[in-house]
């Protein structure tokens, strides 16, 4: 095996250590921890390394930790001809609940990738690990677009659901019997990355109902809190007009979402529909004559 180098990035120097790839981390003279990586043979036959580090209690907090992975990754992903470690791929594995580390890993360059769950043990009480990589592939990390990817990685995201409210001539609104759940609710359903809210409660109501209505203005945004094992949503409401009754001659039911479709009084969506969804749609009906509230939490 080749002699492992001294690397540097000007205010830590990383020693070679006994143990491969491992290296000892330096502020000047003074020892403040050791960083390594450990290749691994992945999935598809690409060299992956494992990514670990430790740092004096004394000594955190300064950026040697960030700054020694950084260097570390730089190297283990540089090609052998440019006496690298010439992996494709590193990675770090860091509990849910050390924060601090989580802070290290992504302001080294490492994006976050998923959780991967884990049944605490006798020796772990985590829940979790957070994986992190770096590929050699990615672009530096002084180019704009790398950072915007790298924020983009961990910054929070929250789910959309986009919702319609259809009318027909008695002011009934079109409700959904779902199969996954007791209560009606308004057709519609989740926005997919990348996709206009507007333009997917179009597309769910056809798949659903195999109605064809574009969605108009948006009517009310909803803060949905987390409840019955999902995370917290907002739901936005789009005006889907005031239509015949007899559309309903034309709806498909999607089988695996949707029982049945009925226009509905507002006394009638009270008994069918949970409270706050009752109150998400009384909501967004004031809203069409714009005397409603254009953002409510839990319906109202």
């Amino acid at each position: 095996m080749t002699a492992q180098p001294t690397l540097t990035d000007g205010t830590v120097t990383l020693e070679p250590a006994a143990e491969p790839h491992t290296f000892v981390v330096l502020a000047g003279e003074e020892l403040v921890g050791r960083v390594a990586v450990v290749p691994v043979e992945g999935r598809t036959g690409e060299r992956v390394g494992e990514l670990s580090w430790e740092l004096a209690e004394t000594h955190r907090g300064r950026g040697y930790a960030t700054r020694a992975l950084r260097v570390l990754t730089d190297w283990s992903l540089a090609p052998v001809r440019e006496d690298g470690l010439g992996l494709s791929r590193v990675e770090a594995h860091v509990p849910t609940e050390l924060e601090a580390a989580l802070r290290v890993a992504t302001r080294a360059g490492l994006r976050r990738e998923g959780v991967r769950r884990v049944v605490p043990g006798d020796e772990s009480t985590t829940r979790g690990y957070v994986v992190l990589a770096r590929l050699a592939t990615d672009p530096p990390l002084s180019e704009p677009g790398a950072f915007r990817s790298l924020l983009n990685s961990f910054l929070p995201r929250k789910r959309a659901i986009g919702q319609m409210l259809v009318r027909d001539g008695e002011g009934r609104v079109l409700l959904c019997q779902l199969t996954y759940k007791q209560d009606w609710d308004l057709p519609g359903g989740v926005v997919e990355v990348g996709e206009s809210p507007q333009l997917a409660v179009a597309r769910e109501v056809e798949e659903e109902l195999a109605l064809h209505i574009d969605a108009g203005a948006l009517l009310l945004t909803d803060w949905l809190p987390p409840w019955g094992g999902w995370d917290d949503a907002l739901c936005l409401v789009f005006d889907g007009g005031t239509h015949d009754a007899a559309i309903l001659e034309s709806v498909v039911e999607q089988p695996r979402e949707i029982r049945s479709a009925e226009f509905c009084t507002v006394e009638q969506v009270r008994e069918r529909c949970a409270d706050f969804t009752a109150r998400r749609i009384e909501s967004a009906l004031a809203n069409v004559g714009r005397g409603g509230p254009a953002y409510v939490e839990s319906g109202g």
